[in-house]
């Protein structure tokens, strides 16, 4: 075991512990975890904990990360309204890198075009309210943590009489994006490391399919070092006993029945759509359409474009990663062509991606 790694977390003993039993399991085979959160992946990597599971165990990133798994076309779409109409785009910072068909936010706004960074949907729709000579386009982005802020903004943009003021949606859903995982014969998981931000909305029911019908193990965890070890030594038992099912072991932040509220508000705004998934393609009702009586908050139907198919980066193998199928390290543009200060792909801007994670802390823990 790396000590040295070991020794920088919270909680050392307790990890120490956990880590010991995991690494005295007989294991045969290989064992593969994907965790579906960004979070958890930039967490795992900052620990180091890679260096010090038993070698059987493979770790894998999977679709945890939203600007990831938002295509080119989504962002060849805002650069067609930007410089279509006369809009301000409003967008989270990590958008600002991510390579789209033709640039980034970032050139897109060294052009002289109105592009702003916001830390809230409310952040944006005040920005609406005190520039009500400017119209606002919010980039909605994320999975189930972010999409009910945005729904919620929406309704009070309606209540308020603000007219200046719309979203370019791409929220998209968990659940469908696992389905298709579980089905994917070129992505074979032992178990899942489920989303605890996304699963505080969800609650732990929407996911029992996975342990029911496909017999994968599942646990739902937060994102301090303990708690990622707890979650994996969950797995582990369930795939020694062969025994599945849900575990919440973020249980300070996850219900079974997740936030009826929070949903509530969610679907008052949103109908669920077929979407396109970075590395995935079209999942059927994976996505979040703005319904039709709130259109007027709709930047799509508001602001009208025309645009092409988007050219995805040559050579980039970002879908693979997202889908588990390889790591980062299994891309040649990785650590080459393809680095934090000139990123290829999304998943090495983003500080959710895996690139970036592997990136920035696997030499550190000598992976």
């Amino acid at each position: 075991m790396n000590d040295n790694v070991l020794k920088k977390l919270r909680e050392p003993e307790l990890i120490r512990e956990l880590i010991d039993r995991l690494n005295n399991l007989e294991i045969t085979g290989s064992i593969k975890i994907m965790e579906v959160c960004g979070t958890h992946t930039m967490a795992i990597h900052r620990m180091g904990l890679p260096a010090l599971l038993p070698s059987e165990i493979n770790l894998l990133s999977g679709p945890g990360c939203p600007v990831c798994v938002t295509p080119g076309e989504y962002l060849d779409t805002a650069f067609a309204i930007a410089r279509g109409h006369d809009v301000t785009l409003a967008t989270f910072g990590d958008m600002m890198r991510v390579p789209g068909s033709h640039g980034t936010l970032a050139s897109l706004r060294s052009e002289g075009y109105a592009v702003e960074v916001v830390y809230s949907p409310l952040t944006a729709l005040e920005l609406a309210i005190e520039h009500p000579d400017r119209k606002i386009v919010f980039l909605a982005v994320g999975f189930e943590t972010t999409a009910p802020t945005v729904a919620a903004t929406v309704l009070e943009a309606q209540k308020s009489g603000v007219t200046n003021f719309s979203i370019l949606c791409s929220h998209k859903l968990v659940i469908p994006a696992l389905q298709v995982l579980v089905n994917d014969p070129d992505a074979t998981v032992d178990g899942f490391m489920l989303p605890g931000h996304v699963s505080v909305v969800l609650g732990s029911d929407p996911y029992r399919f996975i342990p029911e019908t496909y017999h994968r193990a599942c646990a739902i965890t937060g994102f301090e070092p303990y708690d990622i070890v707890h979650a994996l030594f969950m797995l582990f038992e369930q795939i020694e006993r062969n025994e599945f099912s849900v575990e919440i072991q973020y249980k300070r932040g996850v219900k079974p029945g997740g936030n009826k509220r929070a949903r509530d508000c969610m679907f008052e705004v949103f109908e669920p759509a077929d979407t396109n998934w970075r590395g995935f393609g079209t999942i059927a009702g994976s996505g979040l359409a703005v319904r039709q009586e709130f259109a007027e908050f709709d930047a799509g139907i508001c602001f009208p474009v025309d645009t092409v198919p988007s050219i995805e980066p040559a050579g980039c193998m970002c879908g693979q990663v997202l889908r588990g199928i390889i790591d980062p390290r299994g891309c040649p543009l990785f650590g080459t062509a393809c680095t934090p200060d000139s990123p290829v792909g999304p998943c090495m801007v983003s500080s959710e991606g895996t690139c970036a994670a592997f990136h920035r802390f696997s030499r550190i823990v000598g992976l």
